[in-house]
């Protein structure tokens, strides 16, 4: 195998690949990314064995063949080399890396590519299509609050179905839920819903642009992504999700509406000063003020380092009330949100808060409140 190529191009598509790797082990071959050399391009595969990815990219090609390289020592080299053609000759199990234009030499040790598992096959008969930016902006709006406890592993991604023209996703940690939904008219049957990790999610929005059409199949609890000259496949996460539908109120009585910047700089302020297991800030409306506090009052209890107190103003007209939330919950989907304005509808401090855009767009988050004391 001898083929050339441009070193950044190459990067990009390597760093990718090795963030797919799982294990770090220079012996095993799961620790390697597959090359294959043929017809003008060169095709590039990683996998953890529960999510595949594979991409072509154009290349001068010298001597067809395949193999696999370490993925770590291989994008660490590709870092280190300046700009330019690279010219990349395998031979035995020693794949040799070489500036065209610098006097640098690799050697990088291979195993055979015949040793490299096999990736579940595509059919694309059985693809529906949806636009790549409705189905990132769903993505944004709900991959952050996917719950990391593996014990409850049925919460570990993102749940996605189609109800009508109504194509939704949903994630939740248990305190916290994220809902996005779009009305696209897909040629499918409903479906009651997958449970998508977010590994595969994350790949997908760190290469795919916001135009053209994203490919995506279900078959035998594996869900087959493609876009552009990618392929992506995940193993789904199997288990019964929570239902959401229980979580969303029906109906809150009370709102407000915050400056959505103006207010992430004050939770940024008051924060430094917040108690650190818990997160928890405590939120005092008064008519046309909210008051961000790190404290329930301006009392240092014993082993506290201080406190911080932030007033900003805000759209409310109501009673006097007090609630305590923690502080990441608001920060996250404040941060993913881009509208000028943001408001917070209530029942009572003890209940669930859902937070919106202004005006009202086709997602919202929901928080569970903690305790005031």
């Amino acid at each position: 195998m001898k083929f050339i190529c441009e070193r950044s191009i190459l990067l990009k598509e390597i760093s990718l690949a090795n963030e797919i790797i799982s294990s770090k082990n220079v012996n095993l071959i799961l620790s390697n990314i597959y090359l294959e050399v043929s017809k003008n391009e060169l095709l590039i595969k990683a996998t953890d064995l529960k999510v595949n990815f594979e991409t072509k990219m154009p290349i001068e090609v010298k001597e067809e063949g395949s193999t696999t390289v370490f993925g770590e020592k291989f994008l660490g080299i590709l870092n280190s080399i300046p700009d330019g053609e690279l010219e990349f000759e395998q031979k035995d199990n020693i794949i040799v890396i070489k500036p065209l234009l610098k006097k640098i030499k690799f050697k990088l040790r291979c195993i055979a590519s015949d040793k490299y598992p096999e990736f579940p096959a595509y059919n694309k008969d059985k693809y529906f299509e949806i636009p790549i930016k409705s189905f990132k902006e769903m993505v944004t709006q709900t991959v952050f609050a996917v719950s990391d406890d593996e014990t409850r592993y049925f919460m570990n991604g993102v749940l996605f179905r189609k109800e009508g023209n109504t194509v939704l996703m949903v994630s939740t940690d248990g305190r916290r839920l994220a809902y996005a939904e779009k009305n696209i008219d897909v040629n499918i049957d409903d479906f009651e819903g997958i449970i998508i990790p977010p590994k595969i999610l994350t790949v997908l929005m760190k290469r795919s642009g916001d135009e053209g059409i994203l490919g995506i199949s279900i078959v035998d609890k594996i869900i087959f992504i493609y876009f552009g000259s990618y392929k992506l496949s995940s193993v789904l996460i199997e288990g019964q999700f929570p239902n959401y539908q229980r979580v969303i109120p029906e109906k809150q009585e009370y709102s407000f509406t915050l400056n959505r910047l103006e207010t992430l700089e004050a939770l940024r302020r008051v924060s430094l000063l917040v108690e650190q297991k818990s997160h928890r800030v405590y939120l005092i409306l008064t008519p046309g003020v909210m008051t961000i506090s790190s404290s329930r009052d301006d009392r240092n209890d014993e082993g506290d380092i201080g406190n911080a107190k932030e007033e900003i103003p805000c759209k409310y007209d109501g009673d006097e009330i007090a609630m305590a939330l923690n502080y990441r919950y608001i920060e996250e989907p404040f941060k993913i949100m881009t509208e000028d304005e943001i408001s917070i509808h209530f029942t009572e401090a003890a209940k669930a808060i859902t937070i919106k855009p202004v005006p009202e767009k086709d997602f919202f988050h929901i928080v569970m409140p903690m305790q005031l004391d």
